[in-house]
């Protein structure tokens, strides 16, 4: 199938990169109305040259989204990739990784990766991990997957000072870090994905919020936010912190083939047992449900649900079965945000 999902993201910052801060009415969504939220365009997982990533960066400046996103996947490597665009989309408040699993990888040349994506951006730059799933740490690259929560705080612990141009010293339990750049950047952004509650706390504790996919707004509002909160509140630091939901539409007035796609894509993440737990919490026994399919007006009435919740960023994903319907969800997003 030629046109699947083209994913996007939002926009970090302060209000002001917020470029219509109406508050969001049920009965109505005007043109630009943005729920008090960040919306952006990524390129999802599987962007698979530069002349791709350049050309929907581009998109997404034109159009007037707030960020760019690309995903890791078996395709580009997203930092790499971001830091070739940087001179195509000036009007963008923010790119960024969603995400960039860390098992694998360590501290050091993650670091080195990111301010160097820095340097190019002039600060814009935020990187989004994960530890990644055991479906894909010990089948593919051979490692063990018995303590990820040590893993991932001993690696966020030694990435710290060195995104911020400092010298990082960490004998962690997992990994150890004693080591400094010399790069000229701006401090990079972290954002973790994080679904269960220790990862969470952690992502509270240490960094400026969350990324979640396939994550619906009751589960957002009633664990996410309120676990994210806590753990930030404990940890003595100035909230909120974000919470960067990925959602996934298609504009369409044939339900029948978005939802088949919707249940063939949906059908991986029910599979990881991260995934199935935030899913048994929505409620829901097919993750095809959390797709908002239909015409643009009940596509930004699911939207808003999420900023209802306490997302502070939406990471959209177009995801269409045919060309028809990508045009349409791309025309009404570009006609929603650019008004």
């Amino acid at each position: 199938m030629a046109f699947r999902c083209l994913a996007l993201g939002t926009a970090i910052g302060e209000t002001s990169l917020v470029k219509d801060s109406e508050h969001h009415t049920a009965s109505a969504h005007r043109p630009g109305d943005r729920f008090r939220i960040r919306w952006g365009l990524a390129g999802g997982v599987a962007l698979r040259s530069i002349a791709e990533v350049r050309d929907q960066a581009a998109w997404a400046d034109q159009a007037g989204f707030d960020s760019f996103w690309v995903s890791h996947g078996m395709a580009v490597d997203p930092i790499v990739a971001l830091a070739a665009v940087a001179d195509v989309a000036p009007g963008l408040g923010e790119v960024g990784t969603s995400v960039v699993p860390l098992y694998g990888r360590h501290p050091l040349s993650l670091a080195q990766q990111a301010r160097t994506a820095q340097s190019a951006w002039g600060g814009r730059f935020t990187l989004g991990v994960g530890p990644s799933h055991k479906a894909m740490v010990e089948p593919c690259l051979g490692l063990s997957w018995a303590r990820p929560l040590g893993y991932t705080r001993d690696f966020l612990a030694g990435l710290a000072p060195l995104l911020e141009g400092q010298q990082a010293d960490v004998d962690g339990t997992e990994i150890v870090t004693h080591a400094a750049l010399g790069i000229d950047a701006a401090p990079t952004t972290v954002l973790l994905a994080a679904l269960g509650p220790k990862m969470l706390q952690l992502a509270g504790q240490v960094t400026a919020g969350t990324t979640v996919g396939q994550c619906g707004p009751r589960t957002i509002a009633s664990f996410i936010r309120p676990s994210l909160d806590a753990a930030a509140e404990a940890a003595g630091r100035r909230g909120p912190l974000r919470v960067m939901a990925l959602v996934r539409i298609c504009v369409t007035t044939d339900r029948g083939p978005a939802y088949r796609l919707a249940q063939e894509i949906g059908a991986v993440y029910k599979a990881l047992p991260s995934y199935a737990a935030v899913l048994a919490k929505e409620g829901l026994d097919e993750p095809a449900d959390l797709f908002l399919i239909g015409s643009w007006d009940e596509v930004a009435e699911g939207l808003a649900a999420y900023a209802a919740a306490g997302t502070t960023d939406l990471r959209i994903e177009i995801c269409a079965p045919d060309e028809a319907s990508r045009q349409a969800t791309r025309e009404a997003l570009a006609n929603h945000l650019g008004a």
